[in-house]
C-alpha cells in the first residue's frame, strides 16, 4: 500500500514509517512545512521515500494520512483528488485540544467521510468531534534499548520550542527542579531559555538539536527524566525515556495519569512534590533504578511498536476497503 504523509512529527513518523508499506513523504524545493522530506535526525527505512509534487501525481498513493487541514488543500492541489471521497484519508490528531477546552470543536467534527484517528484517549475525551468517526491508536516507540546507567547525578529534560510555547512546556518549572539537583534540557529551540526565566547557566545546561540516538544515550546517563509540559497530548520523549529505562517525575496532567504507574516514577500536579521527588531520586540511585526497570516494562507492555503498527494496518484496511 502506499501511504502519503507529510513529515509533521519526527518522532511519530519515525515509528509509523517501520511499518509493511510504501510512505511517500513529499518534499519542496524549500523543504518548508509543505513538504520537510525525510528526517535529517532520526533513522528512516528506504521505504519511506521523497517525492516531490509532480512525482506524488505519477505515484498515485492508495490512501492519504492527513495531520494538518492545510494537508486537503495539497491533496486537492497536487493530486486533483478529494480526500476521503476520491482518496482514502484518515485524519491523525496530534495534539491536545486548545483554546475553549472542553468546548474546543475539532476541524473534522461532523462530517463522515474521513475518520479522526486520536493519539490519547484524552484527546478523543476533550475534542468536540460532533458526529465525525473516530478512534484511538496510542504510540508506539522504537524500542532505543535499556540504556540507562544513571551515572550522573542530574535531572534530564526533553523539550522543543520552550521559549516560543512559554507555559504549555513549563520552562517556568525548570528552575525549582533545578535548586534541587543540576539539569540537561535537551531538544530543539533552546535559545534564550536561560534569559527568558532567570536559569543559572551553571545548573542548566541546553543541548540544542543531537541527533536522536545520542540523545538517547546522553540522557540515560541522567538519574531521573523529568517532564514539566503541562499541556500537550502526550510527549514522545517522555515514553522514550521510560523506555530507556528512567525513572520518571511528571507532571500529572492531558494522558500522563495514564502512561506512568506508580511505581515508575512520581507525577503530580504540585511542583513542591515534583521537585522534592527529583531531589529523592537524584540522592537514591538504587531506587531511581528499580523505577527506572518499572517504568520500562510498563512501556514496554502498553507503547509497543508492533502493537501500534498492527493497529494503523488495521485503520488503513478498514479505509481502503
Amino acid at each position: 500500500m502506499k501511504v502519503l504523509l507529510w513529515h509533521v512529527h519526527g518522532s511519530w513518523t519515525t515509528a509509523f514509517v517501520q511499518g509493511r508499506h510504501d510512505y511517500l513523504l513529499p518534499v519542496v524545493p524549500d523543504r518548508g512545512p509543505d513538504g520537510l522530506g525525510r528526517a535529517r535526525t532520526w533513522d528512516w527505512p528506504a521505504s519511506a521515500r521523497e517525492v516531490t509534487p509532480a512525482q506524488l501525481r505519477e505515484e498515485q498513493p492508495d490512501v492519504v494520512v492527513l495531520q494538518r487541514e492545510r494537508d486537503l488543500e495539497l491533496v486537492r492541489e497536487w493530486l486533483g483528488r478529494e480526500p476521503g471521497r476520491d482518496l482514502p484519508a484518515v485524519f491523525l490528531e496530534h495534539n491536545a485540544p486548545d483554546g475553549a477546552v472542553p468546548d474546543t470543536r475539532h476541524p473534522m467534527a461532523d462530517q463522515g467521510a474521513i475518520p479522526i484517528a486520536h493519539v490519547t484517549h484524552f484527546n478523543e475525551l476533550f475534542y468536540d468531534n460532533g458526529s465525525a468517526p473516530t478512534t484511538v491508536i496510542e504510540h508506539g516507540i522504537v524500542d532505543p534499548g535499556e540504556l540507562y546507567t544513571g551515572e550522573l547525578a542530574r535531572a534530564g529534560v526533553v523539550v522543543n520550542e520552550p521559549v516560543r510555547r512559554g507555559r504549555y512546556t513549563g520552562g517556568d518549572l525548570l528552575p525549582r527542579f533545578a535548586a534541587e539537583a543540576p539539569v540537561d534540557v535537551f531538544g530543539m529551540g533552546l535559545a534564550g531559555l536561560h534569559e527568558r526565566y532567570g536559569l543559572d547557566p551553571d545548573r542548566v545546561a541546553l543541548h540544542e538539536d543531537p541527533p536522536q540516538a545520542a540523545m538517547h544515550a546522553e540522557l540515560a546517563r541522567r538519574r531521573v527524566y523529568v517532564h514539566p509540559v503541562r499541556w500537550t497530548s502526550l510527549g514522545l520523549s517522555l515514553l522514550e525515556a521510560m523506555h530507556l529505562g528512567m525513572p520518571v517525575v511528571a507532571l500529572a496532567t492531558t494522558e500522563a495519569v495514564e502512561a506512568v504507574p506508580a511505581e515508575a516514577g512520581v507525577i503530580s500536579t504540585r511542583p513542591d512534590r515534583l521537585a522534592a521527588a527529583v531531589r529523592e531520586f537524584v540522592h537514591d540511585p538504587d531506587r531511581a533504578r528499580l523505577a527506572g526497570k518499572a517504568a520500562r516494562a510498563a512501556a514496554l507492555d502498553r507503547y509497543g511498536l508492533a502493537r501500534f503498527l498492527t493497529d494503523w494496518d488495521r485503520l488503513l484496511d478498514e479505509v481502503t476497503r
